[in-house]
């Protein structure tokens, strides 16, 4: 079959060709390899009555339908960040597509919840489970469909990621139980949870191009993460492998390159880990503007595209017209459309939206009651929000997990606080409400007042914020004390003036991040370095010199440089407390005063200087004007694993956290289970079912003669009965064929990956292999919570020293003694074979190790092989 013109656009993209590659070949050169076809859904795990559902939906669709349920209508097309085309003929509405990880962004009468970086301190699998319910919830009761979290990517490979803190931990198991729990929540309250940003998304400098040249930088691509097989395993990919298994319904794709192939057009990682190894049942959507081309996303295993224009607001799309002529054609196979949809029909039956949908109420562009429906085009005008309050209480549970997640770092003594301290001073503008009111800075896009979410697309408003201040003002009035406060950072007379009256200080200081597209103070979204903001230093020095009872209290998109100040003596306790959300105040309040005995634990490591950490942001541009290549040779080796490595001794390790009691640890036991011998998955799957037969004449693929158009809207209608001009978008008119990869289109059974065969892999890495128990005791006067944490050493030379794999918080009264219990699988021994393409365990010794952190290790035992 002849190629059209527009097929050769759609196709010119970035396929890469596998390249043999040594230990001594620099990163950058080892190349993507291409895995075709992308594998169509089977309905394995618990998805089969999904799938089910979805197959008989689609079945009735009209190609023109199929296209409109994959092709998003445009930015600001309709009233989410994200929506799709509807199947008016079904009564089949648009499917919404809604920020953030922490609330529903751009919206009224919706919470403000803590950061996935704060309550990740929390080491508590039900703060995670019921934060994602009540995130949900509120984004059900808005009409949303899919909410675009939860967040492994970035991990946190670099301490200064500006997004670090929508995330959770740089350690993956860390990151993979909550990122689980955090989908279990979140589906059942009816919603489709997203996993993101898939994959290697570790820096905002360069991520998009044209966002780079925004900011002066002469490149043409975006930076290319590039990184080896054993680490992509090991590391990076674990985490979205628990999402997988936890069932999540969306995977979006990154905005970078990984091994110098664009992540939502990279075969490797979408058919061959994401949809293959790890047997993933959802559908991949593209982060907005991450498309890159049309038939080859398509082919190399993109579902959905997000908000559906090329750029935003140009109505040129990649997908559209382009798609439903691709597929008359033939470019792209019918099965595979059929497989594009139904996996998007398949995360809708699964976690029940058909049961629990609303209708959207609310608009992403304007707070106003009426508006334009279609914002884009200035069309439609009505009512276009409701102003719906889907809060109900959870400030309730804000509160909780916020304190939860609170870590006392230092404590001489001086925590808790009774309340009727004699004279209580606060400093800091950290402490108090901004001037410009709590969503006075668009999308958080500042560092003004008291830090409760770092900036960008992660963000929701807030509807109320408690500031430090107010919240312990209220404590010390309620007692009759005495209170002031400067929090003028800058105001260094009045700040000595006061230090040098009060009985203790409060120093709240902060540094902040966030998304790229916004540049706060010169920080591009990553930050430039780890020091406090707003001199916070000099706050504290300047404090605490005239004060011997000072208290810090840090909040922070992550690790910050403590070294000046924490072994001040005049420093009496060091609190950090994270982005909390919309109860900052109340919550920092309890642990001050303590209602809350703090249990939680760091969730990173804090190093003495920045060197320290080893990986960096690329600031610069570094491979001229083509895209900046950034190699991961650091391999596993971050935060806790790379200190380990290279004999740095941390400030505060991965894991630490101070309480108001103290608890001793005994008895470790090991259990060994017998379990059948690790067999790789084999066998071939079914061949890719077609759906429903479509026309090869044009003429039933026109716009209808009674529609109106909307400006700048994104529709499935070719223009003409044309194929050489029907298309939407072109750059170029060669040959397409050689564009093609081989195997793409093919339907065929095809060979089952061996690491695979279920959701999150193959099931036998599942197999609990021993239960290592120990007992927790409670040795002082009040309750409290412990997080007793278990490592492994796996022994090998290229292992890290110990590794996190499993922990739990234990509430226990004076003199009584808990049980900790984690199940330690064939996953959690296994090391990532390069040739067999499999995991193996190895024969060096293998030690678990069970403590209160990463280098406080009580107990220790070497296990049975």
């Amino acid at each position: 079959m002849r190629l059209t013109q527009v097929t050769a656009s759609l196709l010119a993209t970035h396929f890469t060709v596998a390249q043999e590659s040594s230990s001594s070949d620099p990163l950058w050169e080892i190349k993507s390899p291409p895995k075709y076809p992308s594998p169509w859904i089977e309905g394995t795990g618990d998805w089969a009555a999904a799938q089910a559902k979805a197959q008989d939906f689609v079945k009735q669709l009209t190609l023109l339908e199929k296209v409109n349920i994959t092709t998003g209508v445009g930015w600001e097309g309709k009233g989410c960040v994200g929506n799709t085309g509807s199947v008016p003929r079904l009564g089949f509405e648009s499917l919404c597509l809604q920020d953030a990880p922490l609330g529903v962004r751009n919206a009224d009468y919706v919470s403000g919840f803590s950061a996935g970086g704060t309550v990740a301190a929390s080491f508590d699998r039900e703060v995670w489970r019921q934060r994602g319910f009540d995130m949900a919830s509120e984004h059900r009761d808005k009409g949303v469909d899919v909410q675009l979290g939860p967040v492994a990517g970035p991990l946190g490979r670099s301490p200064e990621g500006g997004r670090n803190w929508e995330g959770f931990s740089p350690d993956p198991v860390l990151t993979g139980i909550a990122m689980a729990e955090t989908v279990k929540g979140i589906q059942s309250a009816g919603v489709i949870a997203c996993a993101k940003h898939y994959i290697l998304n570790e820096q905002e400098h360069f991520r998009q191009a044209p966002e780079a040249q925004g900011y002066g930088d002469n490149i043409t691509e975006s930076v290319s993460s590039n990184i080896d097989d054993v680490t992509m395993h090991e590391l990076y990919l674990w985490p979205f492998a628990d999402a997988v298994r936890a069932g999540t319904g969306a995977f979006m794709c990154s905005y970078n390159l990984i091994n110098n192939s664009y992540g939502c057009q990279n075969s490797y990682t979408l058919n061959h880990l994401l949809k293959g190894e790890l047997g993933f049942q959802g559908f991949v959507m593209s982060d907005w503007q991450a498309q890159h081309g049309g038939v080859s996303d398509s082919l190399a295993g993109l579902d959905m595209a997000m908000p559906g224009d090329t750029l935003f607001s140009t109505g040129r799309a990649f997908w559209g017209s382009n798609l439903t002529l691709a597929v008359v054609n033939g470019t792209i196979p019918e099965w595979r459309i059929d497989d594009m949809v139904t996996r998007i029909m398949a995360a809708y039956y699964y976690v029940g939206r058909d049961e629990s949908r609303v209708p959207v109420n609310f608009n992403s562009w304007s707070k106003a009651t009426y508006g334009y429906q279609n914002a884009i085009g200035n069309a439609n005008w009505g009512v276009i929000n409701e102003h719906i309050d889907v809060r109900g209480k959870h400030g309730a549970n804000i509160r909780e997990h916020a304190a939860k997640s609170t870590v006392l770092l230092k404590n001489n003594g001086a925590l808790p606080l009774t309340g009727e301290e004699k004279f209580t001073g606060v400093f800091g503008s950290d402490a108090a409400d901004s001037p410009l009111g709590a969503n006075g800075c668009s999308d958080r896009g500042c560092d003004i007042g008291t830090l409760a979410m770092g900036w960008g697309s992660g963000t929701s408003d807030f509807s109320y914020l408690i500031s430090p201040f107010t919240a312990i003002q209220n404590e010390v009035v309620s007692k009759f004390g005495a209170i002031d406060s400067v929090t003028d950072d800058y105001a260094y007379e009045e700040i000595q003036a006061l230090a040098a009256q009060v009985s203790h200080a409060l120093v709240f200081v902060n540094a902040d991040s966030g998304e790229g597209f916004i540049n706060y103070d010169g920080n591009e979204g990553d930050r430039n370095n780890l020091t406090l903001w707003h001199d916070g230093e000099a706050l504290i020095k300047n404090v605490s010199s005239l004060c011997n009872n000072t208290i810090v209290v840090i909040h922070s998109v992550g690790p910050v440089l403590v070294d000046s100040f924490y072994d001040n003596e005049n420093v009496t306790a060091i609190v950090w407390a994270g982005l909390p959300g919309e109860q900052s105040g109340n919550s920092i309040a309890d642990i001050l005063y303590g209602r809350v005995n703090p249990a939680a634990r760091l969730p990173f490591t804090i190093g003495r200087t920045r060197e320290d950490y080893g990986t960096d942001i690329i600031y610069k541009p570094n491979n001229g004007q083509d895209s900046p290549q950034d190699d991961f040779n650091e391999g596993v080796f971050i935060d806790y694993r790379a200190f380990d490595k290279n004999d740095i001794t941390p400030i505060y390790e991965f894991g630490f956290g101070l309480s108001y009691t103290n608890f001793s640890y005994s008895d470790l036991t090991i259990t060994k289970h017998n379990v059948s011998v690790y067999v790789p998955t084999t066998g071939d799957t079914k061949a890719a079912p077609s759906l429903g037969n479509y026309s090869t004449d044009l003429s039933e693929y026109q716009f209808p003669e009674n529609i109106t158009r909307v400006p700048l809207y994104i529709y499935p209608y070719l223009n003409t009965t044309d194929a050489e001009t029907a298309y939407n978008y072109s750059d170029f008119g060669a040959s397409a064929d050689s564009y093609i990869p081989e195997g793409a289109r093919d339907g065929s059974p095809q060979p089952r990956v061996p690491a695979g065969g279920a959701p999150g892999g193959n099931p036998m890495l599942y197999d609990v292999l021993f239960t290592v128990t120990a007992t927790v005791t409670n040795n002082g006067t009040v309750a409290g919570d412990e997080v007793p944490q278990l490592y492994v050493a796996l022994g090998g030379p290229n292992d890290p020293k110990v590794q996190l794999r499993g922990f739990d918080r234990l509430s226990l009264q004076p003199g009584k003694s808990g049980t900790l219990s984690v199940d330690v699988t064939r996953r959690d021994l296994s090391n990532w074979d390069t040739v067999s393409q499999n995991w193996v365990i190895s024969e060096y010794p293998k030690t678990v190790h069970v403590g209160a952190s990463s280098r406080k290790l009580f107990l220790s035992k070497e296990l049975d092989l």
